[in-house]
């Protein structure tokens, strides 16, 4: 596995040269580049471009983890507005195409929503629209992600919409094509569920991870807080990524500290370096995050 960071990440002061920087010279493997109407990665963006970025992030010793966007809330898969729902499409299309520039093999997708909760004014979506909509449009982009050779890795976000690891892994299934596949995010399910119970059952189908920390005892969004903080088992999550023979990237997704933007980015990398080291061993107590018996374990006692 390879530590990644995403671009968001890095305060919205932050460039691409000094966002592949900071993030190489903190420790990360990979960076995950965001699109979005002001880059770094466009919607529409020029092959030439997706070159010169390319190269940028090379020279950074760093390779493309994959791409996100934000758009794809008020550009939902599951709108009632059929405008709104090719507009959604139109966007993973571009994604799909810039990956393959990009030389990444997977991108991030919000695969429709009932609600938004932090776009309060978008209308409510019956649960069975949102599944029927963006099911639709998924399957009609299929045939440019295979020809990409990039997956739609479908991901776990508040929008109370496959709320399940059961239901994610048979939306996933209804499709029968390894592009189409799932972004985990280990934080966003806490209020539901367990992060190891979703990598084990998802299996396979797990395409990309995301890393971040939740408190379960806060239970809003202000309740996502930096990595070993929260109410995660580490150590379940590692056993888990292990289980299921995971090896591709962690990406850290937590939003930088307004003073400050580096600081979470350089704690994050070293929070991150004791995470990936977690298994259930003697070590590590079952039912602990496990940081504090990695970081300390216990001497036998002498006989």
């Amino acid at each position: 596995m390879k530590k990644s960071i995403n671009y968001w990440c890095m305060g919205i002061e932050a460039n691409l040269e000094d966002a592949c920087r900071l993030a190489s010279d903190a420790g990360y493997e990979a960076i995950e580049l965001t699109v979005d109407e002001t880059g770094p990665v466009l919607p529409k963006e020029k092959v030439s471009n997706l070159k010169k970025i390319l190269k940028t992030v090379r020279e950074s010793g760093l390779e493309v983890s994959s791409l996100a966007t934000g758009m794809l809330w008020t550009n939902s898969l599951s709108s009632a507005d059929a405008k709104i729902r090719a507009k959604g499409k139109a966007i993973i299309k571009g994604m799909l195409e810039s990956a393959s520039v990009l030389e990444t093999d997977a991108i991030l997708v919000v695969p429709g929503a009932v609600d938004v909760f932090f776009l309060p004014e978008l209308p409510r979506v019956r649960y069975q629209d949102a599944w029927n909509r963006s099911q639709e449009i998924i399957g009609e982009l299929m045939p440019t992600a295979e020809k990409c050779g990039v997956a739609m890795a479908l991901e776990n976000v508040w929008n109370k919409f496959l709320l399940s690891p059961l239901e994610m892994r048979d939306y996933i299934d209804l499709f029968q094509s390894p592009f189409v596949g799932a972004y985990v995010d280990v934080g966003n399910m806490l209020l539901y569920g367990y992060p190891d119970d979703w990598l084990l059952t998802l299996g396979p189908r797990v395409k990309r991870v995301h890393i971040k920390d939740f408190n379960n005892a806060v239970g809003t969004s202000q309740g996502f807080c930096d990595l070993l903080e929260g109410s995660i088992n580490w150590s379940d999550v590692m056993t888990a990524l292990k289980d299921i023979h995971y090896t591709s990237y962690l990406t850290v997704e937590i939003f930088p500290y307004a003073q400050q933007p580096t600081v979470r980015l350089y704690n994050s990398s070293a929070s991150l370096d004791c995470i990936v080291r977690m298994r259930r061993s003697k070590n590590i107590k079952k039912g602990s995050n496990g940081f504090k018996t990695l970081l300390n374990p216990q001497k036998k006692k002498s006989k």
